[in-house]
């Protein structure tokens, strides 16, 4: 006998069917977890990229303070996409990765809601790639990345470019996990 906490009580086939595994096979056909299932694959495989920003650079095509997203997904180039324009850099042009930190205190959120707020920092994250253009110049991109998508970006730049990653200070390498 199948005994669930604030279920009903069945035994023998009953019990099977009426399990929480036995539940979804009564609820959803086959065909139906089958076409979830490649549902599912389709929206991992379609990446979206992680948000990030476009501080500055050498890019005429984007303006500073650009949102927009990153994308290492692709096994041949490191792209950066926004509204105007989409910036796809071939990962063995890449010559120069460097990762850094803006840490400032929080003084105005410290004045206006709680004295409390002057001990926390809120801490920016920057990564800097260099590489050359179709035309052999030198170009330069600074995006502001978010916190949670900084060891992924880092390593696998590292690992698509055979570049290591160049740290502005100690607390930045902490932060990426090196």
């Amino acid at each position: 006998m199948l005994k669930t906490p604030g279920l009903l009580h069945f035994t023998g086939e009953q019990a099977e069917s009426r399990s929480p595994a036995g539940a979804l096979n009564y609820v959803l056909p086959r065909w139906m977890k089958g076409l979830a299932a490649v549902a599912a694959l389709g929206l991992s495989a379609a990446d979206n990229g992680s948000r990030a920003e476009y501080v500055g650079g050498t890019l005429s095509a984007l303006p500073s303070n650009t949102d927009g997203r990153v994308s290492t997904v692709d096994g041949g180039s490191f792209e950066f996409r926004s509204r105007p324009a989409m910036i796809r850099v071939p990962y063995d042009r890449i010559n120069l990765l460097e990762y850094g930190q803006n840490v400032s205190r929080r003084y105005a959120m410290a004045i206006l809601i709680s004295p409390v707020l002057i001990l926390s920092k809120k801490r920016a994250h920057f990564l800097t790639v260099g590489y050359t253009d179709d035309a052999g110049q030198q170009q330069a991109m600074v995006l502001r990345l978010d916190k949670g998508i900084v060891r992924v970006v880092l390593a696998t730049l590292e690992a698509r470019t055979g570049r290591k990653v160049q740290y502005q200070d100690v607390e930045a390498r902490k932060a990426a996990g090196s």
